[in-house]
């Protein structure tokens, strides 16, 4: 009984340590990600200064894009280590490569200290972060629900999603403080240089977590690795990184729409301060971060497709009320709104990373879910913030920004009808991929549930 006991014990406690290293990198990109969009109107002035403060905001958003543009090759890089080299070196590299550019932020000299060199170095940082932020997110989604039964791949694999919230509430929580205990004056000269310097603590933590993970130099159940992982999942998987590029493209606008760029919104367009709209931000985060693991535990007993469809359509739906809400001027009300945006956001996610994997065979998996993913977040994720900006500039319109996200949820909405539901079957095989793809192209391409 003692040794069933123990190694009961010992089970368990592999699992936690698995579930913290798993999130302990996200952690650490969210928070870079979230602070920048936080900082953005001040980035702007200091790296791009412009008479009219909307062209500077819309650069220092070019740039936050710019980091997305990366990901791809991130992807690349990151899912060939993962499949080739193994998940644990993956996901040990990718979050130091996040945290030093991020520290290096914080000490960079801005435009009218090093002139036309200071924006370049800037966009360069962002650069290296959008190649580690490439495989970081779905290395570690890979990771978690491999190593989960066919029962609880769902609330596994939601972890993620959550770790990168917590990432996002500590972001929000250090640029909260900041913006209370400094003076205006002070955030705009040196103070928001803090919640990046803050970066490499975060990543160092993530770091040393990783490096006590097991070795895994093969692929799952003990298949050799394949030879050239990239080129194989282009050549056999295509059509399953384009549907995990819809499936993405609902979650890619809503998040960043209502996380990252919604701060700006509430001051630049309701004309919130800055404090009371990173609070109302955080009070929405935290509602995300309690019903992620629900939602994903909740597609473990009804499916993937019925939560999935409820978040999409829920985002079309809703999205103009939601954002009517965001531009009251009862603090109430936008809190209201910001926390539906919060749970809607919570169902998508939740199930995302477990449906993802569950679409890929094991020995290109990190490739194939890298690729798709990041493809998604590079075309339109980070370009949302930017182009939230352009939509009310342009239009004059404040509740243009909603306009994207139906667009983004009607995306991913007709995607996720047409996959089959996966939350109880085994993850699928290399062999048994084929198959499912021969069986597609003798059907025109439509896969039944």
């Amino acid at each position: 009984m003692t040794s069933v006991s123990t190694t009961g014990e010992i089970g368990a406690s592999r699992r936690r340590r698995a579930i913290i290293a798993g999130i302990a990198g996200n952690v650490m990109e969210w928070y870079d990600f979230a602070v920048y969009g936080y900082f953005a109107t001040v980035i702007g002035r200091n790296f791009f200064p412009a008479k009219d403060a909307s062209a500077s905001l819309i650069a220092a958003f070019g740039v936050f894009a710019a980091g997305f543009l990366m990901r791809p090759l991130g992807s690349l890089l990151f899912g060939h280590i993962g499949d080739k080299l193994g998940r644990k070196l993956a996901l040990t590299v990718s979050v130091m490569v996040m945290a030093v550019p991020t520290f290096l932020i914080g000490l960079l000299p801005t435009y009218q200290q090093l002139g036309l060199v200071a924006p370049i170095l800037l966009v360069l940082l962002r650069l290296a972060q959008g190649l580690s932020v490439g495989g970081e997110y779905t290395t570690s989604g890979v990771f978690l629900v491999e190593q989960s039964a066919s029962g609880n791949r769902g609330f596994r694999g939601s972890f993620v999603p959550l770790g990168a919230t917590f990432g996002v509430l500590l972001g929000s929580a250090v640029s909260a403080a900041v913006t209370t205990f400094l003076d205006r004056a002070s955030v705009n000269s040196w103070g928001w240089r803090l919640a990046f310097l803050l970066g490499l603590v975060v990543g160092a933590i993530g770091f040393a977590i990783r490096r006590q993970l097991a070795d895994d130099r093969s692929a799952p159940g003990g298949a050799p690795p394949v030879a050239a992982p990239v080129h194989d999942a282009f050549r056999t998987q295509w059509r399953t990184i384009l549907r995990i590029v819809g499936l993405n493209a609902a979650g890619a606008v809503a998040y960043y729409m209502c996380f990252v760029y919604v701060t700006t919104y509430l001051r630049r367009i309701d004309f919130i301060a800055a404090s009371k709209a990173l609070d109302i931000n955080t009070i929405a985060l935290l509602a995300l971060a309690a019903t992620i693991v629900p939602m994903g535990i909740l597609s473990d007993r009804l499916g993937r497709k019925p939560v999935l469809l409820a978040a999409t359509g829920g985002l079309f739906v809703l999205a103009f009320p939601l954002f009517w809400m965001l531009h009251h001027t009862e603090t109430a009300i936008v809190l209201l709104g910001q926390i539906a945006f919060a749970i809607l956001n919570a169902a998508y996610w939740g199930p995302s990373p477990a449906t993802m994997v569950e679409l890929v065979p094991n020995r290109t998996r990190c490739t194939v879910v890298s690729v798709g993913y990041n493809l998604g977040l590079a075309i339109l994720g980070g370009a949302t913030p930017m182009a939230a900006v352009y939509a009310i500039q342009h239009s004059g319109y404040d509740l243009a920004p909603a306009g994207l996200v139906m667009a983004a949820a009607a995306i991913s909405f007709v995607v996720i009808l047409g996959l089959r539901e996966s939350s109880r079957t085994s993850l699928p095989t290399a062999v048994e991929s084929a198959q499912t793809d021969f069986a597609m192209a003798g059907s025109g391409g439509q896969l039944q549930r």
